[in-house]
C-alpha cells in the first residue's frame, strides 16, 4: 500500500484514500436541474475518496454557463437528492461546489437576470450562449447594502445541499468567479470597506464562509482558493499583494474549523505551503489546468507533506473506477476532449470500467 491509498479524515468525512475527484463542469443539466443522467455519472465515480461536484450556482444571478446546475429551486434540490442517494448507495461522499460566477456571465443564460460584480468592469473574452459566443457585459457593481443578501444566497444554497442529502459544500473563491473577483485589485476597484487593501478585499470571502459555516456546521464546509491564478480575467500580478491578500483570507477562516482548504496552485511553491500552515487543518492540493495528475504526482505531493489529499481532474472523467485502476496498476482510458462540455451519454457515462472490459472480453 502507498500513501495514496491510506485513509484520511476530512471534516466529518472519513475518506478511503488520499485523492479526490475535482469539480469538473460538464454542461449536462438542462434548465439548471440535475437529471438521472447526472446521477448516473456521479454514482459511477462513487469510489473516489470524495466527489466535489461541478460548479453549482447559489442563485439565478450567479448562474453562468449553459446547462450548469443550481441549488436554489425545489426542482434542483430534488435533482441533487437523486445524485446524493446514488453516490451514497455506492459508498461514496459528495459535496456541492457553490459557484457564483459574478461577471463571468451573460443575461441570455439566466433568463435576463443582471450580471453583478465587485466593480463595473467587464471581464475579457466571451460567454457561450444558445445563440453563440457573446462578449461579457459590463456588470453592475454590487452596493454594500446588497452584500448581506448575496451572503444569504450562499447560505440558502448550503442549506439546500444538506437538505438534498449532500455531505457538505465547497465555497468556490477561485478561478475568476465572484469571490475571486473581490480578491483581485484589478477586478475590485471599490473604495468602501470591501476594497482597497488586501484585508478589505478579503472581507467578503471571509463573511461568506463564516455565514455558511454557521448555517450548516464548519465541518461540512470547504473552500477553494487559487492565488495568482490568472484565469477569467483575473490579474493578481503583484506577488506581494497576492501573498498579503491570501494570508488575510486564510487567517480570517482558520479559526472556523472548516473541513478543508483546497488550493489550486503549482506544487511546492512557497505561498501555498505557507497558507497550508496558517490554515492548520486538512489541505487539498490541485496543480491546476496545465498538467494531468498521475498517481506518481499524487504520491510525490503526499510524500513531501504538501497536502493531506490531492485533487484529481481529467483521469476521473474517463475512468469511473480510477482508484481500482491505480491500485492494481491497470491502464487508464483516455478522455475525449470533444465531449467535455455538453451533450449526452457519450464521453460522460459510457467510459468502461476494467470489469466491464473483462466481461466484454
Amino acid at each position: 500500500m502507498t500513501r495514496a491509498f491510506e485513509p484520511v479524515r476530512v471534516g466529518r468525512m472519513e475518506l478511503p484514500q488520499r485523492f479526490v475527484m475535482a469539480p469538473l463542469t460538464r454542461n449536462r443539466s438542462p434548465e439548471t436541474v440535475p437529471t438521472e443522467l447526472n446521477a448516473t455519472y456521479y454514482a459511477q465515480r462513487a469510489s473516489a475518496g470524495l466527489i466535489i461536484t461541478e460548479g453549482t450556482a447559489p442563485s439565478l444571478v450567479g448562474q453562468g454557463y449553459l446547462n450548469v446546475p443550481g441549488l436554489y429551486t425545489p426542482e434542483q434540490v430534488e435533482g441533487w437528492s437523486r445524485v446524493a442517494d446514488r453516490v451514497h448507495a455506492g459508498g461514496g461522499r459528495i459535496v456541492a461546489q457553490l459557484m457564483h460566477v459574478g461577471r463571468i456571465a451573460h443575461p441570455d443564460n439566466k433568463d435576463g437576470a443582471a450580471t453583478v460584480a465587485p466593480s463595473a468592469i467587464a471581464a475579457p473574452g466571451q460567454m457561450v450562449t444558445a445563440e453563440g459566443p457573446k462578449d461579457h457585459p459590463t456588470p453592475r457593481a454590487l452596493e454594500a447594502g446588497e452584500l448581506p443578501g448575496v451572503v444569504q444566497e450562499y447560505v440558502q444554497a448550503a442549506r439546500a445541499a444538506v437538505t438534498a442529502g449532500l455531505d457538505g459544500v465547497e465555497v468556490h473563491a477561485a478561478n475568476g468567479y465572484l469571490l475571486h473577483q473581490f480578491l483581485d485589485p484589478d477586478a475590485n476597484r471599490r473604495e468602501d470597506e470591501y476594497g482597497g487593501s488586501p484585508h478589505a478585499r478579503a472581507r467578503f470571502v471571509i463573511e461568506v464562509v463564516q455565514a455558511v459555516a454557521d448555517a450548516i456546521g464548519a465541518d461540512r464546509v470547504g473552500i477553494r482558493l487559487s492565488p495568482g491564478h490568472q484565469f477569467n480575467g483575473i490579474v493578481e500580478s503583484d506577488p506581494q499583494d497576492v501573498a498579503q491578500t491570501y494570508r488575510a483570507v486564510v487567517d480570517g477562516i482558520a479559526p472556523l474549523g472548516l473541513a478543508y482548504l483546497s488550493i489550486l496552485a503549482a506544487h511546492g511553491t512557497e505561498l501555498p505551503s505557507e497558507l497550508s500552515e496558517r490554515f492548520g487543518g486538512s489541505v487539498l492540493l490541485n496543480d491546476g489546468f496545465s498538467d494531468v495528475t498521475s498517481l506518481d504526482d499524487v504520491e510525490r505531493v503526499l510524500g513531501r507533506g504538501l497536502a493531506d489529499a490531492v485533487v484529481v481532474g481529467r483521469p476521473f472523467l474517463a475512468n469511473p473506477d480510477l482508484p481500482a485502476r491505480w491500485r492494481d496498476g491497470q491502464e487508464t482510458n483516455e478522455p475525449d476532449s470533444a465531449t467535455f462540455y455538453g451533450g449526452g451519454e457519450q464521453g460522460y457515462t459510457d467510459y468502461p470500467t476494467v470489469q466491464e472490459l473483462r466481461r466484454a472480453g
